[in-house]
């Protein structure tokens, strides 16, 4: 076998490559008379079967399979005579002008690029800082008495707060639409549920009361026979409830899993919580901004091939996800450019990122694995029987590889770039997602 590389492009190759014909015949006959052993034909038994009806019925067969396989093994051969690190598939094409005694072909691929790299002490980064006081774990607590609130019959005008049980029916020019009419309809006033219109009618009214109120639907309502339209509504109060907390004493502590009731332990637990949650968002917020930074110290060309498999990815997820939300995915058309910028954006990164793991040896080590799978673990109510479901499962612990792997180049750029801090406020923090 003989091969030849060829340059066509900044990633672009070409291998010339050649597979003996006597080697090719060699085999087929080896794998015909094996098959000979086993194969059934109507009026012959097993292995008896005469070796040229078998050559007709699996020759060509077979010809195609071991020419396959061979030049599968002559294309590898070749990568690793010329020390190629091969992107994405390659093509493979008969060719014209090979020996008598060989068969040609030649083989079209791309090969990973060289990743420049630069001085990343010319970043600039702010580290976000957020600290959890006394008034954090207050407001964290209401969430949670809200959480276990009761209602309770309010002899008065409804406002916001209350849950207010009604009849309704709503008309556009005095025709009912759909979805416009409901009987002992429940709903919490003020928290938006309901169009601004409609809370406004029914904010003090009373029990018993019958009203009658436009509602204006905006211009981007998800019902085009609605957008931007005004209907109107008619609506009979039924019932009116005011909310009724429960206490923070030992019964709200066990019911939240304190088996004492110490609101001084619930208080102790809620901080950790919070302290765990807020940490996992300040790494999640840098290493956002860090991975935002690095395509900039960088020069690189992209493999096609990788960027096309990106996109094609991309475009997979996105036709699963309309799937998963019930929708047909013929009636949304994705347009065929839709992810080249983000696929473009991706394979960058994580091309940078590879050659930053393997010039700076940052791998993820086996206790750095461990350590994040346990701090994974604490937020569930059985740590242990998380750790060993991640152990026992070779793709959660490739997934937590890669995480770890992220941050140890997240550090490396912190350790070497001018960090700045600033500090979050716990509501703008929460509320990033």
């Amino acid at each position: 076998m003989t091969t030849q590389l060829e340059t066509t492009g900044s990633l672009g190759r070409r291998l010339e490559l050649s597979v003996a014909t006597a080697a090719l015949e060699k085999e087929v006959g080896q794998r015909l008379r094996k098959l000979a052993r086993t194969v059934k034909m109507p009026g012959f038994r097993p292995g008896k079967v005469p070796m040229k009806m078998i050559e007709q019925s699996y020759g060509a067969q077979a010809h195609a399979e071991v020419l396959g396989d061979l030049v599968s093994n002559a294309f590898t051969a070749a990568v690793q005579e010329h020390k190629l690190r091969v992107a994405g598939q390659p093509t493979i094409e008969r060719r014209d002008g090979a020996p008598a005694d060989e068969i040609g072909f030649s083989a079209s691929f791309e090969v990973y690029p060289e990743v420049t790299l630069g001085d990343v002490s010319a970043f600039e980064i702010k580290r976000a800082t957020c600290a959890v006081g006394e008034a954090e774990v207050d407001r964290t607590l209401e969430i949670l008495r809200k959480q276990k609130v009761s209602w309770a019959p309010a002899q008065r005008a409804a406002q916001d707060g209350d849950r207010v049980t009604i009849d309704f029916v709503g008309t556009l020019e005095g025709v009912p639409f759909d979805g416009g009419s409901a009987q002992d309809f429940a709903f919490e006033l003020g928290q938006g549920r309901m169009l601004a219109d409609f809370e406004t009618g029914v904010r003090g009214a009373v029990v018993g009361d019958r009203k009658a109120f436009p509602v204006a639907f905006p211009a981007e309502y998800g019902a085009g026979e609605l957008a931007g339209k005004t209907a109107q509504f008619e609506v009979t109060i039924k019932k009116i409830e005011a909310p009724v907390l429960p206490a923070l004493d030992e019964a709200f502590a066990r019911k939240f899993g304190v088996p004492d009731g110490s609101l001084e332990k619930m208080r102790a637990e809620v901080r950790a919580n919070l302290e765990r949650e807020v940490s996992q968002r300040l790494r999640a917020r840098i290493k956002g901004g860090v991975m935002d930074a690095l395509p900039g110290i960088a020069t690189l060309d992209l493999p096609a091939a990788l960027v096309g498999a990106e996109r094609e990815s991309l475009r997979e997820r996105a036709l699963e996800d309309i799937k998963s939300r019930g929708l047909d995915p013929k009636n949304i058309p994705i347009p065929e450019d839709a992810f080249v910028e983000q696929a473009n954006k991706r394979v960058r990164l994580g091309l940078i990122v590879a050659e930053l793991v393997k010039t700076h040896s940052l791998q993820a080590k086996p206790d750095q694995i461990r350590r994040q799978i346990e701090e994974f673990a604490q937020s569930y109510e059985n740590p242990g029987e998380v750790i060993r479901h991640y152990f026992s499962d070779r793709n959660r612990l490739a997934e937590i590889e890669a995480i770890v792997i992220e941050q140890n180049v997240v550090d490396w750029v912190l350790a070497k770039a001018r960090v700045s801090e600033e500090a979050v406020a716990f509501e703008q923090l929460m509320g990033a997602g």
